[in-house]
């Protein structure tokens, strides 16, 4: 059986993963995006294999610049 306890804040690691997320949610809210958008953004892409020398691209503040010149 596959182990999942990495992303329960109750054991070593998950507090990390959950303090990684609540960065980039809470990046996205200064950044004026909707959180879920740019996760899905950000999955997909990753997913696709973007480059991890182009991580900067992947940031909130890069995606609100993206969507603010595609309107």
């Amino acid at each position: 059986m596959p182990e999942t306890r990495h992303y329960e804040p109750g054991f070593e690691g998950g507090g990390r993963n959950w303090a990684r997320f609540a960065s980039l949610i809470g990046t996205c809210k200064m950044n004026s995006v909707e959180p879920y958008a740019y996760l899905c953004d950000l999955f997909v892409s990753l997913a696709n294999g973007h480059l991890a020398k182009d991580i900067d691209a992947l940031m909130p503040w890069a995606y609100a610049a993206r969507i603010k010149a595609s309107q």
